[in-house]
Parts: structure tokens; sequence; C-alpha cells
């Protein structure tokens, strides 16, 4: 997430979880422009992808160990104040929960099919 706490309602965060992260690194960056820095993971690497201004825009992930349970997806963290209360709005009108929550995040499905995490600056 960057590093000013973002407000409730925006887009805090997106990322990409894929199970060969190395090659989706490479395709993007090739595409976009991004640079890569590795984020440590223990026995692997997941990324932060940069802007020519050296800004972090966006993850690239192993779908793996907390993410194991992730389909494939570009995934955008939304903003919320009161993670649990927002979770329960939301399976109330009709949402799933694919995985959480687990700390200050939680990933849904929507009534429609789309996959999204809801966190918790």
């Amino acid at each position: 997430m960057d590093q000013a706490k973002p407000l409730p309602g925006s887009v805090g965060w997106v990322d990409l979880t894929v199970d060969h992260a190395p090659a989706a690194r490479d395709f993007y960056a090739n595409v976009v422009g991004w640079r890569a820095e590795p984020v440590d993971m223990g026995d692997y690497a997941d990324f932060n992808m940069s802007d020519a201004a050296g800004t972090p825009r966006a993850g690239v992930c192993h779908r793996r160990d907390a993410n194991a349970k992730l389909p494939a997806v570009w995934m955008v963290y939304f903003v919320v104040p009161d993670l649990a209360a927002s979770v329960e709005r939301a399976c109330s009108l009709g949402a799933d929960i694919v995985d959480g929550p687990r700390s200050k995040l939680c990933v849904l499905r929507d009534p429609h099919g789309a996959v999204f995490a809801l966190y918790q600056a």
C-alpha cells in the first residue's frame, strides 16, 4: 500500500496474482515500462512495480501461501474505514467471501462474479 494513508472509498492498491510471477513481472515491465523491485516473501520474491519516477504503482504476486486461494486476477483494493462492517454489508448485498478476512483485508466476489478486495487502512 502507499505510504500516505489512503482515504476511504479510494483505490488503495492493485496487484496481479498469478502462478508465474516472474513471467508476469517481465511482461508488464516490457509492455508498460515498469521497473520491478523484489519484495522478500521468505523462500521467494513478489514484486513492486514502479513507474519511471520510481513511484510504486502495482504489485505482481505469486499465487501461493496467503494468496493460494485467489484466482489469477488483477486485484483492486478498495479502502474502507471498518473492514468487518464493509464485509457484512457486501455479503448482505450478494457478495461472497473468497478469502479472509485476514489482517486488514478481505477478498470478495461481487454479485456479478468480479473479484475485489476491501482493505482497512
